[in-house]
């Protein structure tokens, strides 16, 4: 008899190739946005470095204020529901983007771009409410990679079509390969073991928190996922500069800067799910205090570098720590919640995202500003050391055990001790 593929598995492969066209299409539009908008007018460093601060920001503050509700809604309609939403949206917004004439219209539609985003943090909920408990930490950092992927290539594509094509063209592709992403999803995605929640048995928000085994673990693991992407996005306002502080005499700096932004994400596609197949295994809360102590000193480590060749070296690195760190927390946000609130749980995680998103460009531009660009480093690690703190405060066991998709209680109650004795 042929071999049947579980049904988790064909979800898992085809949300990997739509969160990959996501990250491609979003990617690809970011690193021009400044060009786009000094082509509709605004000249001037100060008006164009606020304008295109504004402009790259208003989507993630958006998308902060309603992730929330798109989670609500994901538990009472489903995830597939939410994916079509997204990568729908998205793909509408993105393609009038290339109509616009001015940079307040411009403005206008990142902001709505943030009202139907989700695409990826919604994948993570469908992929994470269908595959079995003990193979979700695997499961989980293989989709990141899709997204990691993308968010390598997209940029390089997009410089590719602006200088074959123009500006307004990359929208127009990204539109497409958003399209592509709502097909996958439209055809190969299957909800199977949905319960959608109704309206009168929605949990209020104090519910939800009050439903969980650990409340105050799960508040520090949305820390934890802002404390990520501000450690990701502190860096990017002051490298290009800071590697033309340690090369003054390379020729190609935008080469060298892009290639040294880069080098962690390659790393991350080597490390994710090795990782994450490793904290199912011995312990995800291991795997991440781990990495999350590594990328401290290696943030520590890069303030004191000399040459961009040791940056490099350094952020290649910090890469291999990247690749566990996202999954760890939303493998964990799984384990510690049930399937009915998952997309609650994602929704609240996607907003401190967002806002990670925000905040870490501010904290390197504003420390920059004040102290110098090695002192960014420095920041950033302190902060972390904070985040490790929380967490090895608030981890514990929770009082209950959470039963894994297709295993008896008896196998639970084994799970359970072996954790524990791991632990």
């Amino acid at each position: 008899m042929p071999r049947t593929i579980e049904s988790w598995k064909i979800n898992l492969i085809s949300v990997w190739f739509g969160c990959f066209f996501t990250g491609l299409a979003i990617s690809q539009i970011i690193p021009f946005l400044p060009l786009y908008i000094e082509q509709l007018g605004i000249k001037g460093g100060d008006a164009l470095s606020l304008w295109s601060g504004l402009t790259f920001s208003i989507t993630f503050v958006v998308s902060a204020a309603v992730a929330p509700l798109w989670g609500s809604l994901a538990d009472r309609k489903g995830r597939k529901l939410m994916l079509l939403r997204a990568a729908f949206g998205m793909g509408v917004v993105i393609l009038l983007q290339a109509f616009v004439t001015q940079a307040w219209q411009l403005l206008l539609l990142r902001a709505l771009m943030g009202l139907t985003s989700g695409y990826i943090p919604n994948a993570m909920a469908l992929v994470a409410a269908q595959v079995p408990r003990d193979r979700s930490g695997w499961a989980l950092s293989c989709v990141s990679t899709g997204q990691i992927g993308g968010g390598i290539l997209g940029p390089m594509l997009g410089g590719l079509l602006a200088d074959w094509v123009g500006l307004r063209m990359v929208f127009i592709v990204t539109a497409a390969l958003l399209l592509v992403s709502f097909l996958v999803t439209l055809f190969l995605i299957k909800e199977t073991g949905y319960t959608p929640v109704s309206k009168k048995d929605k949990l209020s928000g104090r519910a939800v928190f009050a439903s969980l085994d650990n409340p105050r673990l799960m508040l520090c693991l949305f820390v934890t996922t802002m404390v990520i992407q501000m450690c990701n996005g502190s860096v990017n306002p002051i490298l290009t500069l800071f590697v033309r502080e340690l090369a003054p005499t390379a020729d190609n700096i935008a080469f060298l800067s892009g290639v040294i932004a880069a080098l962690p994400g390659i790393s991350t596609l080597i490390a994710a799910p090795r990782l994450g197949r490793l904290g199912d295994r011995i312990g995800t809360q291991r795997i991440l205090l781990a990495t999350m102590v590594a990328s401290l000193l290696l943030l520590v480590a890069m303030s004191f570098v000399t040459s961009a060749t040791q940056l490099g070296v350094l952020r290649f690195l910090l890469g291999f720590a990247d690749g566990a760190m996202m999954p760890a927390v939303q493998t964990l946000l799984v384990r510690h919640s049930r399937d009915n609130i998952t997309g609650r749980i994602f929704g609240y995680n996607q907003s401190f995202m967002y806002l990670g998103n925000v905040a870490g460009p501010l904290l390197g531009a504003a420390v920059s500003a004040l102290t110098g660009y090695r002192w960014v480093f420095f920041a950033t690690a302190l902060v972390v050391l904070v985040n490790v703190l929380l967490l090895k405060r608030f981890y514990r066991r929770p009082r209950t055990v959470l039963e894994p998709k297709g295993k008896s209680a008896a196998h639970s109650a084994s799970d359970a001790e072996s954790t524990d004795t791991r632990r």
